[in-house]
């Protein structure tokens, strides 16, 4: 399906309805503003990234949203709720959102719009630590060893392992157990909350972001998670980037299709239940057996989406480039290889929005990558926005810095994205 075909599908689709993408950070709605639709528009807040793309979108793209008094921008839901964007949405209009929640369905249907994300409720019992396990039924078998309890009876064995509340977010609710001394303050602070106990695994970790449309799930790209590096993160487990080079280092053919065959179960099991569009799976690979093992399952779009589907935009361009070049043809009447081809975010679009699938695939990408500055504990928010000298200079050259304007700890301070990737090996980035 060609670039002009999906506009015409999606417009076709949309009819006299727009689609108003709401986010409290304009770049995971970035992609689809890519694809040229007219009646596509953002809802964000004001950020300098938020107001450079408005320069070259401006009438797609509302800033609506400020730093309010407590230094914090509003969220989605406050976003939704403000009197501002029911000027601006109509009835019946639909809405998408990066992640959904009872409460912006709830307002959604409040003001009679039409929500595309997939039930909230679903999401939860999918991604939550505990209700997950039952979710999973057979598939559980994928995960590494577990048991299920409430803190006051886990019993230190020796051994590190890793302890999970029911609910977390990029690694703030992954615990990694190293002493009785760790275990029994825990215990002591929370007695009765339940928790999941699990073999710790060592080695590298992986994600990929697949699409449920219909009944055919794609299965999508494999990065390599970066996870816990410092300068960028305090947290050991919390997630500061993706690279889609490295993969290619370390998995081999059986590997992948391993991957591949977890992360298309889940999709079965997820369209079974009425799922549409991205969710994604992050599987660790043994570094002592290379046996692969899920370890979470993001019932949402991932944040590493937009990125994603901004270089394969540019692998489309460079083999539009190269095909005029061995052609000699005009732009208007060269026939590229990848028309069957979409970007990941696009493919989510066509999927929420019900379109056929008509044998299309993912363009696949081999490099690329993007780091996440979170806002860490001595984090000073004036800090410079020069990427660290950790990273490559010869990286630097051909790389882009967004800013946000967070201050939560553990929220996104600056994400910097390069052309190649980054890492070396698994926790190393490439030589400075």
């Amino acid at each position: 399906m060609s670039k002009a075909n999906i506009k015409q599908a999606i417009q076709l689709k949309l009819g006299k309805k727009s689609l108003y993408y709401v986010t409290r950070d304009v770049e995971r709605a970035a992609a689809g503003l890519l694809l040229g639709i007219s009646n596509y528009f953002v809802i964000t807040n004001t950020s300098p990234y938020s107001l450079e793309l408005k320069k070259i979108y401006p009438r797609n793209i509302f800033c609506i949203g400020d730093i309010s008094s407590k230094g914090e921008a509003p969220d989605t839901l406050e976003l939704l709720k403000s009197e501002e964007t029911k000027k601006i949405i109509k009835k019946e209009d639909d809405i998408l959102v990066f992640k959904n929640t009872i409460q912006i369905e709830k307002t959604c249907k409040d003001n009679d719009w039409s929500l595309l994300n997939p039930r909230a409720a679903l999401a939860n019992q999918v991604e939550e630590k505990i209700s997950q396990i039952e979710w999973l039924g057979p598939l559980a078998k994928y995960l590494p060893e577990y048991k299920i309890d409430v803190c006051k009876n886990i019993v230190w064995d020796d051994n590190k392992f890793v302890l999970q509340f029911n609910r977390s977010h990029t690694g703030s609710g992954t615990i990694l157990i190293t002493s009785k001394k760790q275990l029994e303050e825990i215990k002591e602070k929370f007695p009765d909350r339940e928790a999941r106990v699990a073999e710790y695994i060592p080695g590298p970790l992986f994600t990929n972001n697949n699409i449920v449309w219909g009944n055919e799930i794609l299965a999508g790209n494999i990065s390599y998670q970066i996870t816990g590096l410092q300068p960028f993160t305090d947290l050991p487990f919390a997630t500061i980037g993706n690279d889609w080079a490295l993969p290619h280092k370390i998995l081999d053919t059986d590997q992948i299709k391993e991957y591949k065959k977890i992360s298309t179960a889940v999709g079965r099991r997820l369209a079974k239940q009425g799922w549409k569009g991205l969710f994604g799976v992050d599987i660790i690979m043994n570094e002592n057996d290379n046996k692969l093992y899920l370890l979470e399952i993001n019932a949402r779009q991932p944040a590493s989406t937009t990125y994603e589907s901004e270089l394969q935009s540019t692998v489309i361009l460079s083999e539009t480039k190269n095909l005029l070049k061995q052609t000699s043809r005009d732009p208007s009447v060269a026939t590229l290889s990848q028309d069957d081809s979409l970007t990941t975010y696009t493919v989510h679009l066509l999927a929420l929005l019900e379109i056929p699938y008509e044998d299309q695939r993912i363009i696949p990408i081999t490099t690329g990558a993007q780091i996440i500055q979170r806002v860490v504990s001595d984090c000073h928010l004036e800090q410079s926005r020069e990427i660290p000298c950790t990273i490559d200079k010869n990286l630097q050259k051909n790389s882009n810095i967004i800013i946000y304007n967070n201050i939560k700890p553990g929220s996104d301070l600056f994400r910097y994205q390069f052309r190649e990737g980054v890492m070396k090996e698994h926790n190393k980035l490439l030589n400075y």
